[in-house]
């Protein structure tokens, strides 16, 4: 959205865009108790955390809540995972790339020691284990989960060296079910299970977006009521929704969002009513 269409609203940026300022992004009261136990338990103890939920409830605004708060921790290296999918080679590889240690991938026993030695030497220096991130998680093969657990502790299991945060859709949940990963899933120390949202939460999070992006009052009460309504308890589609509104008054510079435009934008078959009507009727 250009600068005279957010002018046109008084927004500072466009409230409903998958590009949010992460100040800007909602913290519920489960994300604030899940992130405080990461930034003060898990990075200086290490392990594997689980943030799992349906598609659309907030698991990769989890993962950038969280990204930002711990690197405001001093000395704290955090590194992202970009492509879950790879085989184990290009798993190697994007490690190297991420923690600045020089790999050969076709030498992995030399690989797997080098990156321990890293993760070692910060965890000497800060007290705290270097922690990685992995989005979409449910991607990863089971070679890389089964590489990943090995890598991440030494000592016969008694000293970890990384602080893992995979975050996935249920299909996650169901591949740490199976026998051969299942070493994996027993050590999952920390877990937020993202559901639907209610109502309340739904409109909570329009009125923190409409604030945090400079007009609290962008959206009529009743056209926020009616998003919520219609968003089935997933945050997705509830800004989906209300960027699609947003843009369709823009384009007819309509400056009142209310209700109306609800009904312009989203109305069901326009005949439906008269069809029922007319079988009621008959």
């Amino acid at each position: 959205m250009n600068k005279s269409l957010l002018a046109l609203y008084g927004l500072k940026w466009n409230p409903f865009s998958p590009e949010l300022p992460t100040e800007s992004l909602l913290t519920t009261a489960a994300l604030e108790e899940f992130a405080w136990r990461i930034e003060n338990t898990h990075v200086r103890e290490g392990g594997f955390a689980l943030i799992t939920g349906v598609p659309g409830t907030g698991k990769s605004v989890a993962l950038r809540i969280l990204a930002s708060r711990l690197e405001r921790l001093p000395d704290l290296t955090v590194a992202a995972l970009a492509h879950p999918s790879a085989n184990l080679a290009d798993f190697y590889r994007e490690l190297g790339d991420l923690f600045a240690v020089e790999l050969k991938p076709h030498n992995r026993w030399m690989g797997f020691k080098a990156l321990r030695a890293r993760w070692l030497a910060h965890l000497d220096a800060s007290l705290m284990r270097p922690v990685l991130l992995i989005d979409e998680s449910q991607e990863l093969a089971a070679p890389v989960f089964k590489e990943l657990r090995l890598l991440a502790s030494s000592q016969f299991d008694s000293r970890t060296l990384l602080s893992v945060i995979l975050a996935g859709d249920q299909r996650l949940t169901e591949l740490l079910r199976r026998d051969d990963l299942l070493p994996l899933g027993s050590r999952i120390r920390l877990r937020l299970n993202l559901e639907h949202a209610s109502r309340d939460e739904l409109l909570e999070c329009l009125a923190h977006l409409q604030r945090t992006a400079g007009n609290p009052s962008l959206l009529h009460p009743k056209l926020a009521e009616a998003i919520a309504d219609h968003a089935l308890g997933n945050y997705r589609v509830l800004t989906n929704m209300a960027a699609e509104l947003l843009v369709h008054a823009a384009h007819k510079e309509i400056t009142e969002l209310d209700e109306k435009l609800f009904f312009d934008v989203f109305n069901p078959e326009p005949n439906a009513t008269k069809r029922r009507s007319r079988v009621r009727a008959a």
